[in-house]
C-alpha cells in the first residue's frame, strides 16, 4: 500500500509540472501569436501607406514614394534586392502577400526598420550562395509582358549597369559598348544573359586567355571576345 501511495504521489507529482509547463508553453504560443499579428498588422498598414486603394497594388507611383521615404533613388539595386526578398513576379508592383513575405522577413514594420535592414539586405544578396540566384532574377522581373523571353538592348545595358557594375566593372563597360555599337541582337535572351554572369565570374578580364569559342558559349560572347581582342590588336 506505502509503494501504491508513493506512486500516486510521484504520478501527481509529475501532472501538476506536466500541466505547468504545458501552461507556460501555451502562454509563450499566445504571446507569440499576438506579437506576430500585431507585426503583421503594422507591416499591412504600412502597405496601405504606398498602395493604390482602387487596384491594392503598390503600383510604380507607390514605389517612387517609397523610394523618397527610404532615401535612395529608384534605380539603386537595393531596391531591386527588395523585389527578390519579396519574390515580387511583376516589375513595378508589390502585392500584398509580397510586401508581408519580405518585410517579415526582414523583420521590418516601420519605414525606418526597413531603412536599416537595407544594408544587411544587400550583404545578404551579394553572397555568392544567392547573388547568380539574384542575377537570374533581375532579368525575369523585367519581363514586362507574360511570353516575354527576351529584353531589349537599351534596357539590358541599364540592367547590367545596376545589377554587375559595382562588382564587374570593366567586363560591363566594355559588354555595353560593345552591344550598343553592334547590329546582330536586338535582344538578350536568358541564356545569353546568364552566359555574362559565367563570363564574369570563369575569364580572367581583360586577357581572356581561357576563354574557348569551342566550349557552349552563347555567340554573342563568341562576338564579343573578338571584337576586344580586335580593339586590344
Amino acid at each position: 500500500m506505502r509503494r501504491s501511495a508513493s506512486a500516486s504521489k510521484k504520478k501527481s507529482g509529475q501532472s501538476n509540472v506536466d500541466s505547468i509547463t504545458s501552461s507556460t508553453t501555451d502562454l509563450f504560443r499566445s504571446a507569440s501569436s499576438k506579437a506576430t499579428t500585431k507585426e503583421m498588422d503594422r507591416i499591412d498598414h504600412l502597405f496601405n501607406q504606398y498602395a493604390n486603394k482602387s487596384s491594392n497594388l503598390i503600383d510604380p507611383e507607390g514605389i517612387e514614394e517609397l523610394c523618397s521615404n527610404l532615401e535612395v533613388s529608384h534605380t539603386d539595386i537595393r531596391i531591386l534586392m527588395l523585389a527578390w526578398k519579396m519574390k515580387a513576379e511583376k516589375q513595378g508592383y508589390f502585392t500584398n502577400e509580397e510586401w508581408r513575405r519580405g518585410l517579415k522577413a526582414l523583420r521590418a514594420d516601420t519605414i525606418n526598420k526597413l531603412k536599416k535592414a537595407l544594408p544587411e539586405l544587400e550583404k545578404e544578396v551579394r553572397r555568392q550562395s544567392n547573388f547568380a540566384d539574384f542575377y537570374a532574377y533581375a532579368f525575369r522581373y523585367c519581363l514586362t509582358e507574360e511570353k516575354q523571353k527576351s529584353i531589349d538592348i537599351e534596357t539590358i545595358c541599364q540592367l547590367l549597369d545596376i545589377v554587375m557594375g559595382s562588382t564587374f566593372r570593366a567586363q560591363v563597360d566594355y559588354f555595353v559598348e560593345y552591344l550598343k555599337i553592334q547590329n546582330d541582337y536586338k535582344v538578350i535572351n536568358m541564356d545569353q544573359w546568364m552566359g555574362f554572369y559565367r563570363f564574369c565570374n570563369e575569364i580572367s578580364f581583360p586577357e581572356m586567355t581561357e576563354y574557348n569559342p569551342e566550349l557552349a558559349w552563347p555567340l554573342v560572347l563568341d562576338n564579343f571576345v573578338e571584337w576586344i581582342r580586335e580593339k586590344q590588336a
